[in-house]
């Protein structure tokens, strides 16, 4: 009797638990845009406890924006003032498409950390890991672009398109930067460590942002560098961008961005989940 009375007691916890996580029905499975939301949370959450990954869209923006309109403003435009209607369009493009270097760059250290290995594992929508993250960066975005515009304005800009032209302007960017960020992911998925794929990236981007319209205009270039200018990504998106703040939107230009914007998505996107899935 005294024996068999710890069996006993092992079974009745044993059927109390049972009883006490069953459900009478299975859940339902979440959607597609709720696991893409949750992981988009996840990575806001990340920035709540690691804030030094706010440093590049924080520190960035008015590093650029101060010493390129004080550095340059004088001598290309004859003051500061001026400079700044010109210059703050194109540093704001500037300053968005290299954070989205960094999409790449954490996916990279989640892939090292063994991170995705788990998410591969589980019943979920497989594309949410990366939309989700490619969404929880753009709240980064926005957030670089608060900053450049808020200290433009401090500088003295002046958007004659006024508020309406200033958020068309960077919802066009965000769309931009959205779609720019799958290529960085694919660098992410390919290259070894972090270090790696923030070096390949800058290797990217810095040709396509100085050699453009952000700084001059191209007309004082040499032709060579003029027909490499004009074609630049990089060139239609600020000539976009500045003409919706300056409120005389070009709409060739802005067709352009937003068929180069899908074009993007629809390449690199189904590349990078076919990587995702096959990396092992």
């Amino acid at each position: 009797m005294t024996a068999s009375a710890p069996a006993d007691r092992a079974e009745i916890t044993t059927t109390t638990l049972r009883q006490a996580v069953a459900l009478p029905e299975r859940p339902a499975r979440p959607s597609a845009l709720a696991m893409t939301l949750t992981f988009g949370w996840r990575a806001l959450l990340k920035i709540k406890h690691v804030p030094e990954q706010l440093f590049d869209v924080l520190v960035s923006p008015v590093i650029f924006t101060l010493m390129f309109t004080y550095l340059f403003g004088g001598a290309l435009a004859g003051s500061t003032s001026a400079y700044i209607q010109f210059l703050l369009p194109g540093i704001l493009v500037q300053t968005i498409v290299i954070v989205t270097v960094y999409t790449g760059y954490t996916l990279n250290t989640d892939i090292t950390k063994g991170v995705f290995d788990r998410f591969r594992s589980l019943p979920i929508w497989r594309p949410a890991p990366i939309v989700g993250a490619l969404l929880g960066d753009t709240v980064r975005y926005s957030i670089a672009s608060v900053m450049t515009i808020g200290l433009g304005l401090i500088l003295g800009f002046r958007p004659d398109g006024g508020v309406v032209g200033v958020v068309l302007g960077v919802l066009l960017l965000l769309v931009f930067a959205f779609s720019l960020s799958w290529i960085f992911t694919i660098l992410g998925l390919l290259l070894r460590t972090p270090n790696a794929v923030m070096g390949v990236s800058m290797m990217v981007l810095m040709p396509l942002t100085f050699a453009s319209n952000i700084f001059v205009d191209p007309s004082t270039m040499p032709a060579a560098l003029q027909r490499f200018v004009e074609i630049n990504p990089v060139s239609h998106l600020v000539t976009a961008v500045r003409g919706l703040m300056a409120g005389q939107p070009d709409g060739g230009e802005i067709v352009w961005v937003l068929v180069a914007s899908v074009v993007l998505t629809g390449v690199f996107g189904p590349i990078t989940m076919r990587l995702y899935r096959t990396r092992h």
